[in-house]
């Protein structure tokens, strides 16, 4: 049958249709703003429930990199009770065994720093090589600038058997960051050396070359275990974890105290601090070269 016989509707009819039409109009709607309305909630659940776990994760993470360190812990091998680990040619570094460091062991401050500060263990001995000694921290950025500087013509030196580089990292400077991360990256220098002491010097110049800004929170935990393994190293997962030489990063550092060295870098070449008294205007270079030439 043709549109045109087709039965009209009727006025009421149209209109009742109309209302229904309407209806079901109304019902869709509603349905749909119902199940946005649900969508719209749990998606602020889902965000409320990531970000209380982020804060969890930021919070525990506080809590750990805070918790207090103990006053005795090992040193680790190839390390020296001084927080000391000596650069020797090429990758080579000074063999010793691990020990123990107490903070108990060491003397009370002076009421005034010394004029003079003579590290223990970075006198001159004679017929071996001149002794540089330095005290440095992962995120003092005058410290990396003393390495940009300087790390080539030390390490020709070194390589040349003239002279021999030691590295006491400190945690001079944990409040410049907000996770401790001067004593966190020492911790971690500490642990490549006792497994990998010939990638020690690889590890120890990527740390400088992705020195994080003062004041932030440093690399991560889990950075600092990449980059380990990165410079060639065996894992030192859970020697960070575990936190294992934070004490004898604690006992080099209050050792530093002790002694008098109030800043870093504090670099020593035969027991002498360079830019201090008369070499305070004399350039590191020559400051070096004059104790090399002194033992011909």
């Amino acid at each position: 049958m043709s549109p045109a016989n087709e039965p009209r509707q009727s006025k009421a009819e149209r209109t009742a249709a109309a209302r229904e039409k309407a209806r079901e109009i109304r019902e869709a709607q509603l349905k749909k703003d119902k199940r946005n309305k649900l969508l719209i909630g749990w998606g602020i659940v889902v965000a409320v429930v990531a970000i209380l776990a982020i804060v969890a994760l930021v919070v525990a993470t506080g809590i750990k990199n805070n918790e207090p360190i103990a006053d005795e812990g090992s040193t680790p091998a190839n390390g020296n009770v001084h927080g000391g680990v000596t650069l020797l040619a090429n990758t080579d570094v000074a063999k010793s065994d691990p020990g123990t460091v107490k903070i108990a062991d060491l003397p009370s401050a002076p009421g005034t720093p010394p004029a003079e500060v003579t590290p223990p263990g970075a006198e001159a001995e004679a017929g071996k090589p001149v002794k540089v000694v330095l005290y440095i921290d992962f995120i003092c950025p005058v410290c990396k600038n003393f390495e940009t500087q300087y790390n080539e013509a030390l390490t020709k030196l070194r390589n040349e058997g003239k002279i021999t580089v030691e590295y006491r990292a400190l945690g001079f400077l944990d409040n410049r960051s907000t996770t401790n991360y001067s004593s966190r990256a020492a911790n971690a220098v500490a642990c490549v050396v006792n497994g990998s002491p010939d990638k020690y010097s690889g590890f120890f110049n990527a740390l400088f070359e992705k020195q994080p800004a003062e004041g932030s929170a440093g690399l991560s935990d889990a950075e600092l275990k990449k980059m380990a393994t990165d410079a060639g190293a065996k894992s030192i997962d859970k020697c960070v974890d575990d936190k294992t030489y934070r004490p004898y990063v604690k006992h080099t550092t209050q050792e530093a105290q002790v002694i008098g060295v109030t800043g870093t870098p504090s670099v020593f070449v035969e027991g002498k601090q360079w830019g201090k008294g008369d070499s305070a205007q004399t350039p590191f270079d020559k400051f070096l070269q004059a104790a090399i030439d002194a033992k011909k």
